[in-house]
């Protein structure tokens, strides 16, 4: 989806909340029916999902990548399986870097079939929560701890794609950020069952931009969050510029982009993500911010992973 994100959408009170309730409301409705007239389809392999229900940049396919490489460290033969779309080749492509066995389909349903029939054992679902047609064995949700559900509506009148009683449906949750009791203690209240964890994503090139003065741009869900990171390291960002999520870049937005950093003398660096959009621009001299994603308690959180995957199955 190519949006940036409304203001509103993180603000506890707001007007332009209030007025799009009436529609929140029939979208609400709409995800109820669509919710209780889906026939849901289990499959003869177990189906792992990394969803969310925040809109975006929740840290979905990170977490798929890190899982689907712990499951082959256990004798499993998984496969991640993403909705195929045109704006999404940047996600693609590093999956593919980081993680070969990747099933790009128009359809869940029909990739789920293929996963079966090229001998996988596994799918990791990388998003999909929201598509009822597939029985999930195991319901993996992700948050961003500055963002968590925002102002709490749903769609448009905030960022949930669905209401937060869905994590009635829920295995275990996620968050990307420091541990935050109020929170636990609401979805807890939901689902006294989840399982809840929590990662962080650590810069691996730090040094590279060390005592440089950097211009950063990003087209991601939730581009703050990068420049955010960055700033923890204590990084002088002297320039923010930020693009709808998924956005398509043209050659002269890079070479604007390159034009006002060698004026100013500023180090460009982006996300992954976003250099993998641009890698067929001239590039020489923009840096990506290398980082991995680190699960706390990673050992308690692959046995609560597998203990499920075994119950279930």
């Amino acid at each position: 989806m190519k949006l940036n994100k409304p203001k509103f959408w993180d603000e506890k009170y707001s007007i332009y909340s209030f007025l799009l309730i009436p529609i929140t409301l029939i979208v609400t409705l709409f995800i109820f029916l669509k919710k209780k007239f889906t026939k849901s389809i289990k499959f003869n392999i177990p189906v792992i999902c990394i969803g969310n229900i925040y809109i975006g940049g929740t840290g979905k396919t990170p977490t798929s990548i890190f899982l689907a490489k712990q499951l082959l460290k256990l004798g499993k033969n998984p496969a991640i399986l993403r909705k195929f779309y045109k704006s999404h080749s940047d996600e693609h492509g590093l999956i593919k870097k980081e993680f070969t066995k990747l099933i790009l389909c128009k359809n869940r349903v029909q990739g789920i079939r293929e996963a079966e029939k090229r001998g996988h054992d596994t799918v990791l679902l990388d998003d999909g929560f929201q598509d009822y047609r597939i029985k999930k064995d195991l319901n993996i949700i992700c948050f961003n701890e500055r963002q968590l559900i925002g102002n709490g509506f749903v769609l448009p009148s905030g960022p949930l794609r669905e209401k937060l009683s869905a994590l009635n449906n829920a295995n275990i949750i996620l968050i990307n950020g420091n541990k935050n009791d109020q929170f636990e203690k609401t979805i807890l209240n939901i689902n006294k069952n989840l399982h809840i964890f929590y990662s962080n994503y650590k810069a691996t090139n730090i040094d590279k931009f060390r005592n440089k003065k950097l211009l950063a741009f990003a087209g991601i869900g939730n581009p703050n969050n990068f420049f955010q990171l960055i700033k923890e390291y204590d990084l002088d960002i002297r320039k923010e510029i930020i693009f709808p999520d998924h956005y398509e870049f043209k050659n002269s937005d890079i070479k604007n982009i390159l034009e006002e950093a060698k004026y100013r003398n500023y180090q460009v660096i982006t996300t992954e993500k976003d250099y993998y959009k641009i890698k067929d621009f001239n590039i020489e001299k923009i840096e990506f911010l290398e980082v991995l994603l680190e699960i706390n308690n990673k050992e308690k959180f692959i046995k609560t992973i597998e203990k499920l995957y075994v119950k279930n199955n």
